[in-house]
């Protein structure tokens, strides 16, 4: 076994296995269990980032074990599954350090760490799997995580909301395994290296497309995401920026940029289903009053603009989708880490009970304020040029309906943030005391995030080649 193929193996194994030693650490003590979380998230993200010297040199690395009737563990690591992962890992590593002072104060902290990390694994595995059958896996195991997650302070209104979020999920889940049969009857395979520029049908296509739509709350599965916000800031910004929603975007990719030939009928639905989501969750952040709802409708708003890329069918807007992953995992996270400081700090959800909390927390309103920056799609963020490659991507197939109706969210998106902004931030105070910042960490870890998304914008040009580089080496249905 070469160098890359450990290290392929340890990105999976570490995080995955690794989760099951947080418990024995927390036998020890606190300080153990989370040095040993955060030391596995740590690791996770070097593995996935040492990837990035093979991907990038033309290199793919397979580690694979054999099984009967096709069902093999094959894990590749290429251009794609490594920016997912690496994405990935760094806001989990982020949302690890950041955790440390947030949850210092509840119970249960060992599950959320176990789950956590869990999680992470969950989302490696994913991205990597090169098998049909483990990448629904993979797929349910992320499931059970955010089950626990969501449900963590344990009330009956978390639990309800938490059974909501699985009931969802698990449901698209289904209707994507009934696809994935489909697939293997037709074709006689699950391997993603065979089926590579194999015809789908419209019916598993539409299946699988179930349960994309359900893990990145897309029309007509949004409505589990607002109502995950009952969980902790971190496990909504994990949701949100690092993993769950993620995964949706990243199965499209793969499966219907990168491996199947779908019929063009099925592209045109994603479009217009897309553009839905993408105004009905913006209007709903308009008029919403809760944080941290605001922010998850900001998110599935969001999520349609990654879809509008990847649906296109063109190069421009698939490699502008990819940056879309990057700039808005690493903008919301930070915006829900934000508003995990304003909640601890106001006791509240309710933004028409906030106001003028620039005075008192300007670092965390700085921050605040570069990631809706990045979000809004104003330059120089990086938001603003995966954004303006999408639309100019998109524009190519000349669906002038679909661009009319992302336009329109793109000004909404604008709106509701420079709304909410001006709620928490500014104007008058709401007969509050003012609250203190946060932590060190906790306020570091947001500036962290709303600087790396303005040194994306400033750096534009690496991760722009690296996109372009994984446009020209995958595909089948790009232009």
């Amino acid at each position: 076994m070469d160098l890359p193929v450990k290290i392929l193996t340890v990105a999976v194994a570490v995080p995955v296995l690794g989760a099951f030693l947080v418990p024995v650490a927390a036998r020890i003590s606190s300080a153990a269990r989370n040095a040993v979380a955060l030391l596995l998230g740590l690791i996770t993200l070097a593995a996935a980032a040492a990837l990035s010297g093979p991907a990038l040199s033309g290199q793919t690395v397979d580690f694979a074990l054999y099984f009967p009737l096709g069902f093999d563990f094959i894990l590749r690591a290429d251009l794609l599954s490594v920016f997912m992962a690496s994405v990935s890992a760094f806001v989990s590593s982020v949302i690890l350090v950041y955790s440390i002072d947030y949850i210092s104060h509840y119970e249960d902290q060992t599950e959320y760490y176990t789950m956590v990390v869990l999680f992470l694994g969950s989302m490696m595995g994913l991205v990597f799997s090169a098998n049909l059958l483990w990448m629904y896996v993979f797929w349910e195991i992320t499931g059970f995580c955010s089950w626990r997650l969501v449900g963590f302070f344990r009330a009956d209104m978390d639990v309800a909301k938490a059974n909501k979020t699985v009931l969802v999920t698990v449901f698209g889940a289904l209707c994507m395994l009934v696809g994935i049969v489909m697939v293997y009857f037709d074709a006689g395979t699950l391997d993603l290296r065979a089926l590579h520029g194999q015809p789908i049908s419209f019916a598993a296509a539409s299946f699988i497309l179930a349960g994309i739509l359900s893990k990145s709350a897309t029309l007509p599965f949004s409505t589990w995401l607002p109502d995950a916000g009952v969980a902790p800031s971190t496990v909504t910004s994990l949701l949100h920026a690092a993993v769950l929603v993620k995964i949706g975007v990243y199965a499209y990719a793969r499966l219907f940029c990168a491996t199947f030939a779908a019929p063009d009928a099925f592209a045109n639905l994603v479009l217009y289903l897309a553009g839905a989501s993408a105004l009905i969750s913006a209007g709903a952040a308009l008029v919403e009053t809760n944080i941290k709802r605001i922010i998850a409708y900001s998110t599935i708003s969001q999520l349609a603009f990654i879809f509008l890329g990847l649906a296109s069918g063109s190069k421009t807007a698939f490699a502008g989708a990819l940056l879309y992953i990057l700039m808005h995992s690493v903008a919301k996270g930070g915006l829900f880490l934000c508003a995990g400081i304003i909640e601890h700090g106001t006791h509240t959800k309710d933004i028409n009970k906030m106001g003028g909390l620039f005075r008192s927390m300007p670092l965390t309103g700085t921050a605040f304020a570069l990631c809706a920056l990045s979000v809004m799609g104003i330059p120089p963020f990086g938001g603003f040029f995966s954004k303006f490659l999408v639309f100019s991507g998109a524009a190519q197939n000349g669906n002038l309906t679909v661009l009319l109706m992302f336009l329109a969210g793109a000004v909404m998106t604008l709106l509701y943030l420079v709304r909410l902004f001006y709620k928490v931030f500014l104007g008058e105070a709401a007969g509050h005391d003012f609250p203190k910042e946060g932590s060190y960490t906790m306020v570091g870890c947001v500036l962290a995030l709303g600087l790396v998304g303005l040194a994306l914008g400033a750096l534009i040009y690496y991760p722009s080649a690296y996109t372009e580089l994984t446009v020209n080496a995958l595909g089948v249905n790009l232009q």
